[in-house]
C-alpha cells in the first residue's frame, strides 16, 4: 500500500524500525537517567509523523488501517515504554473525542491533537472507585458551565498535557446514564495537579493525581450529551486501545527475545555458548511460539474491530489477557537466560523486565478482561 505522500508501507515500517533501534535507544538512555521524557522526543515524533499514523488523511493523518498501524506499534514497543506510550495515546485518543465531536469541537480539539499540537490526557481512573460506571467525580450545571469536583489519579501525561479528556457524572445520578465526557483545560481554576511518584517501569510518563474543587468547565466542551460519557470512554477508545496494548506486549516480548537470543549466542560457559544448552534453546523456542500466538490473536481481534463485528470487544479482552500472560512468561525466561548480569540496573533486559510488569494494569487488569470475556460467553450460551 502506498501512503498519501507516496511512501510505501514497507518503507515506512523500515523507517520506524531504524528510528526505534537508533534514536529510540538514545532517548531511552535519557529517559532512564532523568526519569522524564525530553521535550525533544515529542517534537521528534510529531515531525516524523508518528503521532498521526492512525488518523484519516482528511484529518491530516497518514490514513493507515488499524492493522497496519498495529504492525508499526509492535516496532515502537520494542523501544522505551514511554516512547511507545506517547505513540499509542496520540494515535488513539483522537477517536474518543471525534466520535461525538461537533464540527466546531473537531476543529478545536481533534485536528490539533492529530497534528501533534495539542496534548490530551485520557482521564478516567479514580482513587476511590473502579474504572467504569461507578465514577465519583461529579459536575453540577451552573449556566453555561459545569462545576467539576472530585479526584483522578494514575493519569498518563496528566501533568504536562493541554487538556484532560475527563469523565465524570452529573451530581446525584447513578449508572452510565448520568456520565459526561468533558474536555477540561489544563489551566482551569479550582484544580490541584500533583505529580505522582516514580514508577517501577515505564518511567517518564508524567502521571498525575488531580483534585478538582468546583472547577468551571464550559458546557460547550462536553462531548455528546449527558449520559454519553461512558460511550465516549469505552466505545471509541477502550476496545481498540486494548488491542493496541496487546500488540505492545508482543513488541516488548519480541525485544526481550532478541536480547535473550543475542546473549545466548555470545555467552560461553564450559566451552559452549548458552544457545547450545538444550534448556536455554527450548526456553527460547517456547518464547517464539508464545509471541507468535499472541500476535495472531491480536491481529484477529483488530480485523474484527475494523469490520465492526459485535465480538470485537470480547476479542480485545482475550487478546490483551493472552498477550499480557505471554509477556510475563517471555520476559521472565529472557531475564533468566541472561543469568545474574541481566538483573543489574542499566542493562536493557532489566528495563524491559520492569516495563513489562506495567502492562498487566494498562487498560484493565487480567481480572477485568476475564469479566468481559465471561459476560460475553455466558450471554451467548457457549
Amino acid at each position: 500500500m502506498t501512503q498519501a505522500d507516496g511512501t510505501s508501507f514497507e518503507t515506512l515500517a523500515r523507517e520506524v524500525e531504524a528510528f526505534v533501534r537508533g534514536p529510540g535507544e538514545a532517548y531511552a538512555t535519557v529517559i532512564e537517567r532523568d526519569r522524564s521524557v525530553p521535550a525533544q522526543l515529542w517534537t521528534d515524533l510529531r515531525d516524523r509523523g508518528y503521532l498521526r499514523l492512525a488518523a484519516p488523511v482528511d484529518y491530516g493523518g497518514a490514513g493507515l488501517s488499524f492493522t497496519q498501524y498495529l504492525h508499526l506499534l509492535e516496532l515502537f514497543s520494542m523501544s522505551h515504554a514511554s516512547l511507545r506510550m506517547i505513540v499509542h495515546v496520540s494515535n488513539g485518543v483522537w477517536r474518543s473525542i471525534d466520535q461525538f465531536a461537533s464540527d466546531e469541537q473537531r476543529k478545536k480539539f481533534v485536528l490539533p491533537q492529530v497534528a501533534g499540537d495539542l496534548r490530551v490526557a485520557f482521564t478516567l481512573t479514580e482513587p476511590t472507585a473502579g474504572t467504569g460506571a461507578d465514577l465519583r467525580a461529579s459536575v453540577t450545571r451552573d449556566g453555561d458551565s459545569y462545576l467539576l469536583s472530585g479526584e483522578k489519579h494514575l493519569i498518563t501525561f496528566g501533568v504536562s498535557c493541554d487538556y484532560w479528556l475527563l469523565f465524570a457524572r452529573c451530581a446525584g445520578s447513578t449508572g452510565k446514564d448520568g456520565t459526561v465526557a468533558l474536555m477540561v483545560d489544563r489551566n482551569v481554576e479550582g484544580v490541584r495537579v500533583h505529580p505522582m511518584p516514580d514508577t517501577m517501569g515505564v518511567r517518564g510518563t508524567d502521571h498525575a493525581h488531580l483534585t478538582f474543587d468546583r472547577a468551571p468547565v464550559p458546557v460547550a466542551n462536553r462531548l455528546g450529551e449527558e449520559g454519553d460519557g461512558l460511550a465516549v470512554a469505552l466505545g471509541g477508545f477502550l476496545t481498540p486501545s486494548r488491542i493496541g496494548v496487546a500488540m505492545t506486549c508482543v513488541g516488548l516480548a519480541r525485544r526481550a527475545q532478541e536480547l535473550a537470543v543475542e546473549h545466548a549466542g555470545n555467552r560461553v560457559t564450559f566451552g559452549k555458548p548458552l544457545a547450545a544448552r538444550q534448556a536455554v534453546a527450548f526456553a527460547l523456542a517456547e518464547n517464539a511460539a508464545d509471541i507468535e500466538a499472541a500476535r495472531q490473536l491480536t491481529l484477529h481481534a483488530a480485523r474484527r474491530w475494523e469490520a465492526g463485528q459485535s465480538d470485537a470487544g470480547a476479542l480485545s479482552s482475550m487478546a490483551k489477557l493472552v498477550a499480557v500472560d505471554m509477556l510475563t512468561r517471555v520476559t521472565d525466561k529472557a531475564l533468566q537466560a541472561h543469568g545474574g548480569i541481566g538483573y543489574w540496573e542499566g542493562s536493557t533486559i532489566e528495563r524491559v523486565y520492569r516495563d513489562a510488569r506495567a502492562q498487566r494494569f494498562e487498560e484493565g487488569t487480567n481480572e477485568i478482561q476475564k469479566t468481559v470475556i465471561a459476560r460475553e460467553i455466558l450471554a451467548a450460551g457457549r
